[in-house]
């Protein structure tokens, strides 16, 4: 008999550094509270008059059928309505607007429904690890874009060799950006736009935290870029910006033959979004877009921002605020690998971080902290490392 072995695929994946910590952070917590900084899960529910629709779509017999994985006419058109409202970009709901269950869940197909082996894909990095994971299970050649502070955390396209260009099938975005909080201008996008007409490149534009930004900061559409949608798609989600991340709800909008080739995939491997579930999604767009409750999770981040880089500041660690996401991206000092401090961190101070090196080579040097606790608690948590001594171990140099 045959030793079974899984997929080679999987060596690419990059769950490991999560693993570890979710086992440390166990040893840990037999001796101490733990407070967990790591993944970006909202710790809120969603808004009571949204799961008051929750509620009452549930009850109806006709919400348990097979819903169809493209999305309700009802959801697709809320979508491109609220993208008229809050961005001024006109979306046909009918070919430009597919549902997903979840961000996650519409990047992890697409690179399967445009890229075969022998094509190049230009990816951030650091990056969320699905946009290199689809690239690896598609078994695509993956080509990484450094996103360095000197460059504002974009991509140098210009820095791109003409034969990856050439060969790349698509380029992946995220702004605002997960894991960096680095944001975006229109001219970039327009720049972008340009980049891709050149080499005939596909965009796609991951806009999870549109609605996470801070002092009065509006991030950008894509879309909003002339031409952008003769080249591109994004991707958009419930999950962060109304705190529906269990319900697992999402959309891609944009240029409608890139969207057709995801829509064949999914149609092969899903039936769709409980219908339950799009109707409280539509309720939240149209509940924001008519203002009967507009949304407010990006002040609601936003003083756990200043609540965390306050203390931060107390205890010596000097962070420049990011204008946007549910993260702070952290510098740590120098004399540590990002594994050796996070680690450091979760067994001195009883804080997850993620090493930055989780995300990417480029993620070296620093941290992730999700702003996942209460303003209190992220207090706290800056306290115990200022006192863990971890920030002048090594080095009293940054």
């Amino acid at each position: 008999m045959c030793p079974r072995q899984p997929s080679q695929r999987l060596h690419s994946l990059s769950s490991a550094i999560f693993t570890e910590m979710a086992q440390r952070k166990q040893a840990v917590a037999k001796t101490r509270q733990v407070i967990d900084l790591g993944i970006g899960s909202p710790d809120q529910p969603p808004a009571p008059h949204l799961v008051e629709a929750l509620v009452r779509a549930v009850q109806r017999p006709d919400a348990y059928g097979y819903p169809g994985s493209e999305g309700s006419r009802t959801f697709r058109e809320e979508v491109a309505r609220w993208y008229q409202y809050r961005f001024g970009v006109a979306l046909d709901p009918e070919s430009e607007v597919h549902s997903l269950m979840g961000s996650q869940d519409g990047l992890a197909h697409f690179a399967l429904a445009w890229a075969d082996p022998g094509d190049a894909v230009l990816v951030p990095d650091p990056g969320y690890p699905i946009y290199a994971g689809s690239v690896h299970l598609a078994g695509a050649e993956l080509y990484p874009m450094p996103l360095r502070a000197e460059n504002g955390y974009l991509p140098d396209l210009g820095a791109i060799p003409d034969e990856i260009a050439r060969r790349a099938k698509f380029m992946i975005l995220n702004y605002p950006n997960n894991p960096i909080s680095a944001v975006a201008t229109l001219s970039f996008f327009e720049e972008v736009v340009r980049f891709a007409k050149t080499y005939d490149m596909i965009v796609v534009h991951d806009l999870a935290y549109s609605e996470m930004a801070f002092d009065g900061y509006r991030p950008p559409s894509f879309l909003q870029a002339a031409g952008a949608k003769e080249v591109g798609i994004e991707f958009n989600s419930f999950s962060k910006s109304f705190n529906m991340a269990g319900c697992r709800i999402a959309y891609v909008v944009g240029n409608a033959e890139i969207i057709r080739p995801l829509a064949v995939v999914k149609s092969n491997v899903d039936y769709g979004v409980f219908a339950a579930v799009q109707e409280m999604a539509v309720a939240a767009l149209r509940s924001d877009r008519e203002g009967n409750s507009p949304n407010g999770v990006g002040l609601f981040y936003q003083k756990r921002r200043d609540a965390l880089l306050s203390a931060l500041a107390e205890v010596g660690w000097e962070i420049t605020p990011p204008k946007a996401t549910m993260f702070v991206w952290a510098p740590i000092p120098k004399g540590w690998t990002s594994r050796e401090f996070a680690f450091a961190v979760l067994e001195e101070a009883g804080v997850v971080v993620i090493p930055g090196s989780a995300f990417g080579k480029e993620g070296e040097g620093y941290v992730r902290i999700a702003l996942v606790q209460p303003p209190d608690v992220l207090a706290e948590a800056a306290a115990r490392i200022g006192a863990s001594g971890v920030l002048k171990k090594r080095s009293a140099s940054w």
